[in-house]
């Protein structure tokens, strides 16, 4: 099977120590665009009771099953490090370091290796040590008190804003721009400390700004963006199906209006006192309508109106189908790799990683002939 993909990071080796979360998601995006990821795997599993044929986080990656805590293990991750460009780990500060693998024994053997570290709290400050998950992260970032109807407890985004969001894509931008620094004249490896209070509060820069104006009000569901404005946000069908709306700007929201049938009644758009008005106008009368007669209406149009679709039904619209936003790989559709790229596009080359099924594999390609799968109990406690 092939090693690695045609992608733009096609040549660079990753070591992955197994984690949960943001850390194996921005792995994954990493061997999407062609890197070489080894994941490191420990006996015992990750801590998510998830079959790992279904693991596509693990995709395009391979895996070899280490004990870090068997005397010989620090060794054998430290030997992957010498013949890789990246680490990335999700441990609690200090886990790696007591394990032997911390920055500092990893760049004594590699000193251009770019450690990348994904917490949740960061690798200092008073929360450093404590646990935690995606939903306390972006609590007290604000990020979460802006999701959600006023009168209603905030919504939660999935995981999608901080780990993802303001974790892996973080951890990814920063091993890119330090993978960079690493490859100039006289540059060196370094340190990328993501942590997703960090990203999920850098996420609403744009937010902080318009509030420091006068433009948003520190409070959910009263601003344009956040389900206060009436042509900004969702509507309830008549078969109990949504229609998003987004008619920002005066010309597309004239064709909404129009195409809705309410232009003759509904209030001026910027009769800030008539909104709620205006919002049961529009609510009216998407419930006269099924989503599928709603989205034949504004087809084709600039309204900026669209179906709320689950997550099955997203693959066959045809938009997307049109443009391969998702595949079909070993049987699971799943999202394609993402951004694209005109001369080295990535893509889905091998499903996934199964602990410890590719040690044979990476010891030839990676020129570790004592490269040996361990087996043993690894604690759980180091995440």
């Amino acid at each position: 099977m092939t090693a690695t993909g045609n992608g733009p990071l096609a040549g660079v080796r990753v070591v992955e120590l197994a984690g949960i979360g943001p850390g194996p998601f921005a792995a994954m995006l990493l061997a999407d665009l062609g890197a070489d990821v080894v994941r490191v795997d420990r006996p015992g599993g990750a801590g998510l009771n998830i079959d790992p044929a279904y693991d596509l986080t693990n995709r395009n990656k391979r895996s070899v099953l280490i004990d870090l805590k068997a005397e010989d293990g620090p060794g054998q991750v430290l030997d992957l490090v010498e013949r890789a460009d990246v680490l990335i780990e999700g441990y609690r500060p200090g886990v790696a370091e007591r394990l032997g693998v911390g920055p500092q024994e990893c760049h004594a053997r590699n000193p251009r290796l770019v450690y990348g570290r994904m917490t949740g709290w960061g690798q200092e400050g008073p929360l450093a040590q404590r646990a935690g998950h995606d939903i306390a992260y972006i609590a007290i970032t604000g990020t979460l008190g802006m999701i959600g109807k006023a009168d209603e407890p905030p919504a939660v985004p999935a995981n999608l804003v901080g780990d993802y969001a303001g974790g892996s894509l973080y951890l990814v931008i920063g091993v890119l721009a330090a993978l960079q620094h690493a490859r100039t004249d006289g540059g060196s490896g370094q340190i990328v400390d993501a942590a997703i209070v960090d990203g999920a509060a850098h996420l609403a820069t744009m937010i902080h700004g318009m509030m420091a104006a006068g433009g948003w009000q520190d409070r959910r569901g009263a601003n344009l963006l956040d389900g206060g404005c009436p042509f900004y946000g969702n509507y309830e069908t008549a078969d109990g199906e949504y229609m998003a709306v987004g008619a920002l700007e005066q010309q597309f929201y004239n064709e909404f209006i129009e195409l809705l049938g309410i232009k003759g009644e509904a209030p001026a758009r910027k009769d800030f006192a008539r909104w709620d008005e205006l919002r049961a106008a529009v609510a009216a009368r998407f419930r006269t309508r099924t989503r599928e007669e709603w989205t034949a209406v504004f087809e084709g149009s600039d309204a900026c109106v669209a179906p709320v679709l689950s997550l099955g039904e997203a693959p066959s619209h045809p938009h997307l189908a049109a443009r391969g936003t998702f595949l079909d790989h070993g049987g699971i559709t799943q999202p394609a790799p993402a951004p694209r790229f005109s001369a080295t596009p990535g893509s889905v080359y091998r499903g996934p990683a199964q602990p410890g099924a590719d040690t044979a594999e990476v010891a030839r390609d990676w020129d570790l002939p004592g490269l040996t799968g361990l087996t043993g109990l690894a604690k759980e406690d180091d995440r």
